[in-house]
Order: C-alpha cells, then sequence, then structure tokens
C-alpha cells in the first residue's frame, strides 16, 4: 500500500498578480504532487469546475484566492457532500478568519486540511447568488465599486478608505426593507452577515452564528458620516447587536429579507462587487457547506480579535 498522502483537485486563478498570489502559486507549485491543479479562466469556469467535482463525487476541493474566488466554488459546491478546503490568498480574506483558518502561510492552512476536521455552515443567497460570509447593499458595495486593483495593489486595506471618502459626500438612494417576519424598515444603507466578521479581522455583526439559520442585518438609517460613525463605534465595542438600536441604526436577526428602491442600486456578496439592481432578496438556499477548519473552537479565535480591539475599548 502506498505511503503517498492523497492528491487533491485545486482551483486557482492564474491571473493573481499580487505578492502574496505569487507566493502562493511558489508553494503549490513546490507541492505539486498534493494536487491536481486547474487554472481557470473566469469565475463561471470556477463555478462549473467546483460542481462538476462535486458531481463526481470527490471529497474535497481546495480553492486558491481571495473572498471573490472562493465565493465561485463556494457556488460550485453548495449542497454537494464535497467538502471545501481554503487557501486564503487575497486582501482580506474574511471567510477563512471567520473559521479560524490560517491566512499567513499556506502551508499552515494545508495542516489544517490534512488534520481532516470539517465543520457545516449555512448558506444563504442574494437575488440566486450563494454567499457564506456577508452581503452589502448600499454603501458599502458602492466602496468596492469605486475600488480598483492597482489602488489594492498599491494599498492595500487603505485604498478601501480612500474610495470611502468618496462615496461619503454623495447622497443615498432610499431603501425599503421587508424582513420574512413582515418587518418593514427604510434604510439608507444595509450590511447582511451570516458570520461575525466584516472586512477582515473585525467582529461587526456581534450575534452572528454561520450555524443558526438566520442572517443578522445592520440597518443604517443615515448615510455620510453618521453611518461611518456608526460603525466604527459599533468595531470599538467589539460589534454591533440588538442592544445598538437607536435613531441611526437597527440590528435585526431574520431568515430572510427584501430590499426594493426606486434605482439600481451596486450590490456586494463577499466582498465582490455583484452589481446593480433596484430589488434584492436575501434567501435562505436550504443547503449548506462543509468546510475543512481547525478543530479549536472558533469562540477562541474570535475572543483573540477582540483581544486586538482592546487599546481602542477603554
Amino acid at each position: 500500500m502506498s505511503d503517498q498522502p492523497p492528491r487533491y483537485p485545486l482551483i486557482l486563478n492564474p491571473k493573481a498578480r499580487s505578492e502574496k498570489g505569487r507566493r502562493a502559486l511558489k508553494f503549490i507549485m513546490a507541492n505539486a504532487t498534493r494536487f491536481t491543479i486547474y487554472a481557470t479562466r473566469s469565475r463561471e469556469e470556477a463555478i462549473d469546475l467546483a460542481k462538476k467535482f462535486a458531481d463526481e463525487g470527490e471529497d474535497l476541493v481546495i480553492a486558491a484566492g481571495g473572498d471573490g474566488s472562493l465565493n465561485a466554488v463556494i457556488e460550485g459546491l453548495a449542497g454537494s457532500k464535497t467538502a471545501l478546503g481554503v487557501f486564503p490568498t487575497g486582501t482580506m480574506n474574511v471567510f477563512a478568519r471567520e473559521m479560524g483558518i490560517p491566512y499567513d502561510k499556506l502551508k499552515n492552512a494545508m495542516e489544517v486540511i490534512d488534520g481532516g476536521h470539517r465543520e457545516e455552515v449555512d448558506l444563504f443567497a442574494m437575488n440566486g447568488a450563494p454567499f457564506v460570509q456577508m452581503a452589502g447593499v448600499g454603501f458599502d458595495a458602492q466602496v468596492i465599486e469605486e475600488t480598483s486593483w492597482e489602488s489594492k495593489k498599491r494599498l492595500g486595506p487603505l485604498a478601501y478608505l480612500l474610495a470611502a471618502t468618496k462615496v461619503i459626500r454623495a447622497k443615498p438612494p432610499t431603501l425599503k426593507v421587508k424582513f420574512a417576519d413582515g418587518r418593514e424598515m427604510v434604510a439608507a444603507a444595509l450590511l447582511v452577515g451570516n458570520g461575525s466578521l466584516y472586512g477582515g479581522q473585525f467582529p461587526l455583526f456581534k450575534n452572528a452564528s454561520n450555524t443558526d439559520n438566520l442572517l443578522d442585518v445592520i440597518v443604517f438609517k443615515e448615510a455620510g458620516y453618521q453611518l461611518v460613525k456608526d460603525c466604527l463605534s459599533g468595531l470599538v465595542k467589539g460589534g454591533i447587536d440588538a442592544h445598538s438600536h437607536g435613531d441611526s441604526v437597527e440590528y435585526v436577526q431574520a431568515a430572510g429579507l427584501k430590499v426594493t428602491c426606486d434605482e439600481e442600486i451596486p450590490v456586494e456578496v463577499d466582498g465582490e462587487l455583484w452589481g446593480r439592481s433596484s430589488e434584492i432578496d436575501f434567501l435562505p438556499t436550504g443547503k449548506t457547506l462543509r468546510v475543512f477548519a481547525p478543530l479549536e473552537p472558533k469562540v477562541k479565535l474570535r475572543y483573540a480579535l477582540l483581544k486586538m480591539l482592546s487599546p481602542w475599548r477603554d
């Protein structure tokens, strides 16, 4: 019997041009006997490949990329028995951080996969597009829309801050929000979380769990500097929750929701711009995603993140 470790299908974007992407490719090629490598040319090809592997009964598919590339593979695996392995090589790697998957060295991420521990997480969909971490309607998505790849490469996360200074001055459209339980609200922008983290390492959705079949929705009733103030206040306090209700922000847990607007507004899913629409439905898919993750309870990892913010909480 062979002592060779198993060989896994690995889906990657060969156009990754960042230094982190180059280091990831170097690691993958140095360990090429562990993988069957599939370099994709488009999001659609990544979805089709992942679905093909799931239909063929593959036990595991590895996605190498940022949250956008990950989202494409997740769409192909949604509801199947095929588990996802994550090689985080993007700028933020929010889902990897949420699950406690190491994002600094792929060697450590590979050790998580070899460890064999799997978790099942909820999958929701925005207008039919599955997402696993979060989505944004309005301000957040418009910031992403205004952020170029060149600025992200040059400035990293600071590029989003610079784009925000431009968007913050624009007058937002009015959003009408109807939740699955019948509640209705008017908003300037929304953030919708399946997990707790937003923008990388920041726990913004304080009560969120990706295994409770609920979405955590932050309803911003005012735009501009008040919206930014509400976000920053929530981050300093370790997240926004049901006790954060006020004149300008509200926190709602819901099984689903519908957003309508008189004009088309930008929407992002898992940190990537999805496009624009005047009607946006967030619904449960009735499916789950199996993910290779560390055995260590995620609550300890979240505590570590909160500890990082402690200097600003005094």
